[in-house]
């Protein structure tokens, strides 16, 4: 039963994460220390990222375009219209920082290995999956920013650091490439170290998390924001996450798609990462804001998993004809 509410444990770190700066925020120098460390921490893992991004993965996707297409207009077009229209129909909804996080998880790319596993465990066409889902996550480290810009200026809210682009090169697209590069050298040896490279993605998350909270209780995060809020924070991303996976099934069936490709199409399509968003949202928001930002995305990360192995548990258990 545990298993079944809580699939991701993770969440339990980043729940410890998130008390431990209410109760000993981080200070002056250790503080200093803290966003350092966050910083190496984020190089590494992009440069990680981009050593274990197969060429031919995504090469190879590219025959199935159309579908490929499909996956990353749900990612990149279709989530951030939603936020736009629900961020101006409904702008005193939620305090403005969160409409903000609302925005940014809108503009994330997909995750990778949770996506690809759950159209696995639903009898989908995987290396699609395996395809969309990479390409996803390399395109979103430029598109996510730009997205972001637009969606933030659309919402009449500032505070996105699109002037720091170059401190997004240096941070995220700069390891990634590098990365990429030398993975003919040193591919062979992240992939027989599989579980060190995952302790430096967990890694990543909890110190950007540890720096961004306590920086937001310095200036007084829990008093500014009221219980109500994270009560509507949570139904907020419950409609958003029954939205995406509703759309992403009905439009595989309107777009004449078979059952393989409509369960790589919503799983690939609604996924959004909190591993790379973490990051960039250190990068991208400078500031005590950052924590709060934050908040939708950790959220939803978690309400994702549990909605997607309900489902995809269910599409295991159909049979597979049409």
């Amino acid at each position: 039963m545990l298993r079944r509410l809580i699939p991701d444990p993770f969440l339990l770190f980043l729940v410890a994460t998130i008390l431990l700066a209410t109760f000993a925020p981080a200070r002056g120098g250790f503080a200093v220390a803290v966003g350092w460390l966050s910083i190496l921490t984020i190089v590494l893992l992009f440069f990680f990222h981009g050593a274990k991004l197969a060429r031919e993965q995504v090469v190879a996707g590219l025959t199935h375009w159309r579908l490929h297409l499909t996956i990353l207009g749900s990612t990149f077009i279709f989530f951030p219209i939603v936020g736009v229209l629900g961020s101006k129909a409904w702008p005193g909804l939620l305090p403005r920082d969160l409409w903000i996080g609302m925005l940014f998880l809108c503009a994330l790319p997909s995750t990778v290995q949770s996506a690809i596993a759950f159209v696995s465990m639903a009898r989908g066409n995987v290396p699609a999956a395996i395809a969309s889902a990479s390409a996803s996550q390399m395109l979103g480290i430029l598109l996510t920013p730009l997205l972001m810009g637009l969606m933030a200026g659309a919402h009449g809210a500032g505070g996105v650091n699109l002037k720091g682009m170059g401190e997004i090169a240096a941070q995220i697209l700069l390891p990634f490439v590098t990365g990429h590069l030398l993975r003919p050298w040193i591919g062979g040896w992240v992939s027989r170290h599989k579980q060190l490279i995952g302790i430096t993605d967990r890694s990543t998350i909890i110190v950007a998390v540890y720096g961004a909270f306590s920086a937001a209780v310095l200036e007084g995060l829990w008093h500014k924001l009221p219980p109500a809020a994270l009560g509507l924070l949570v139904a907020v991303n419950a409609v958003l996450l029954t939205i995406g996976l509703s759309f992403t099934w009905g439009l595989g069936r309107a777009l004449g798609f078979n059952r393989a490709d409509r369960i790589a199409i919503q799983f690939c399509g609604t996924k959004k990462s909190l591993l790379q968003g973490v990051p960039m949202a250190k990068v991208l928001f400078p500031g005590p804001q950052t924590g709060v930002i934050l908040l939708p995305i950790m959220l939803f990360h978690q309400m994702q998993l549990m909605a997607c192995a309900f489902i995809a548990r269910r599409y295991g258990g159909q049979p597979e004809a049409d």
